[in-house]
Formats: C-alpha cells, structure tokens, sequence
C-alpha cells in the first residue's frame, strides 16, 4: 500500500534524487518551510495532515494532532521537543513509531571526543598557537607534558549510541572506562554507574566526557558541586548539550585549575556571544556545534531514513528506534 512521506528537509540535487528513488513507491511531499539544518525546529505545517510518516524536523504539536501518523523519524539524534511524557505516550497509545538518526552521528561524535583527547593529551593547541603568535620552540614544555592514554580512565556522563561507539574507540588503549546511566544492566567494555555512585567515580576520572541529552532531569546536571569532584588535572568534553552543564560553574574550574581543560563542542546559547566569558576561559576550547559533522551528512541520513522505511513496510524492528 502506498503511503504519503511528508520531510521539511532540504536536501541537496543529488541527495533529493537518492530520496525520490528510494520511496518511488510511495508519494512524497515536502513542507512549505523547509530548512537545511536538522538543528533548526520545524514549523507547523498543515500539509503533514494527510502523512503517514515524517521525516525530517516535523512540529510536535502537530505530530500529536495528526493521529494519522503512524511514524516520525527525525534528522538528529537529540530529540529534546518530542522527549516529553505528553509525546511518547500519545504515540505509544496509538501505537506510532518515533526513531532518531543516533547511528549516523555516532561515530563522527565519538571521533571528535578522540581527537580532543588526542590533541590536548600530546600539546596540539598549544603548539599551534604557538605557530600563529612568535613561533617559539618550546621543545621541553611540549615534550615532557605529553601525556598518553594508555591506561586512563574515563567516565560518560550517559551512555547511548555515542558512548558505544567511543568505547570502540577507546579498546586500543586499555582506559578503564565507566559509564552513567538510569539503567544499569551490563555492558561490554564499560562498567556501568548508578547515579547513586557519581560521586565516587568522578574523582578516579582522567577524562568526563558528557553526552546527556536535554530535559528537566539534566538541566545543569554538571554544576559546581560535581565539579568539585573531579580530580585534580582532569579533562572534561562536552558533545550533549549546553543547558546540562553550569557553563559559570565550568569556567571557576578552569580558572582555579581544578579542570586542566574544557573542550565544548555545544553551549548555551548558540551560537555563544563574542563576549561570553567561555571564549576567554583559560584552557577553554570550543567548537561551533560539529562534534556530529561528516561530509556525507545527508546522504547517511537518506539512507538512515529508507533503511527504516523498508524495515517499517515488512513491520520488523526499525534502528534507533525509541519510542
């Protein structure tokens, strides 16, 4: 039976025909508004009254309107507007299905951490900075403050697609890692931590590497009082979201060197103001939101979209499937 796809994503010549091809069967129609960033929010969009299924960035409020939807897949993997009690369980009433794009943005999330971890572990910045300002050779300082991986240990503030991937990563090292998470059952290569247990864990943590997703619960879920857990020296990474961490909080750390560094890949607000105190904070470093970039961004997320299509035509289990 054919189905109608509605998307508010605008994709490129080459990726729109990848789209066309793959849902040939069916009939597709874009959104009035549509956008190419799959951070922007969606606009309410009457022309999703008549979809079956929505991919892309699609209204929430709409999505709870038009019962007739029987699928939403969207292009991130965040999901904060449609992670509420109201969402998930008017979708689970009426037996709708609602995925994220986790699997395509895993692996460059979890390469950026890497390569921050990297970079600061061996003096990259520095040195580079160093090329742009009078090019001294600080051959001792470098050489001598290097450190290695091999052997520390790190802990995942959440532990979802991303934190797997980073544990593949990480095997070729032999880090201890942990991971916090509501759900407790094993898994392989991290040892899971109840929230009950946060405290004790924080200070063994070379490296704290937060992928919380927003909500109430994880609202400045990083603040002054686990800060002042950490270990002397330790490094803390942030690929989730701005509004978890105290961003204040964060820079009193690096300015009383309780953190040896901060990467930040998300703040808040975004874009952050020239004259946020963050940009200025010593051993603060940032990077405007693209820990999840990749060059096939789009085309992954096409192909993401008609894997599950085709899952959902035979009714078999959908990937990154969450609600």
């Amino acid at each position: 039976m054919a189905l109608t796809i509605w998307t508010n994503t605008k994709f490129s010549d080459d990726v729109t025909r990848l789209l066309h091809e793959g849902t040939r069967a069916h009939r597709l129609v874009t959104a009035t508004v549509a956008s190419t960033s799959v951070l922007a929010q969606g606009e309410s969009d009457p022309a999703l009254a008549a979809a079956d299924i929505a991919f892309g960035q699609p209204d929430p409020a709409d999505c709870l309107r038009y019962a007739n939807v029987r699928w939403v897949e969207v292009s991130t993997a965040g999901y904060t507007r449609y992670d509420t009690p109201a969402f998930k369980e008017a979708f689970r009433a009426r037996g709708s299905a609602f995925t994220n794009a986790s699997g395509v943005f895993a692996d460059p999330c979890a390469q950026h951490v890497l390569a921050m971890m990297l970079a600061l572990g061996r003096s990259l910045l520095p040195s580079h900075r160093d090329q742009l300002v009078d090019r001294s050779w600080h051959y001792e300082e470098r050489r001598y403050h290097s450190r290695l991986l091999t052997g520390q240990t790190v802990l995942m503030l959440g532990y979802g697609a991303i934190g797997r991937r980073l544990t593949e990563l990480l095997a070729p090292f032999g880090m201890t890692l942990y991971a916090l998470r509501r759900q407790t059952r094993s898994e392989l290569g991290v040892r899971i931590v109840p929230e009950t247990d946060l405290t004790r864990v924080l200070p063994l943590a070379d490296h704290v590497v937060n992928i919380l997703p927003a909500n109430d619960a994880t609202l400045r879920y990083v603040n002054a009082r686990r800060l002042a857990c950490c270990k002397p020296g330790a490094k803390f990474y942030n690929v989730g979201r701005g509004s978890t961490v105290d961003q204040s909080a964060l820079a009193e750390a690096l300015r009383h060197h309780r953190l040896a560094a901060a990467y930040l890949d998300v703040t808040e607000p975004e874009p952050l103001p020239p004259a946020h105190e963050l940009w200025t904070t010593p051993n603060c470093y940032i990077t405007p939101h693209t820990a999840g970039g990749r060059h096939d961004q789009d085309e992954m997320l096409v192909r993401h979209f008609l894997k599950n299509l085709a899952a959902f035509e035979r009714g078999e289990p959908m990937t990154d499937r969450v609600v």
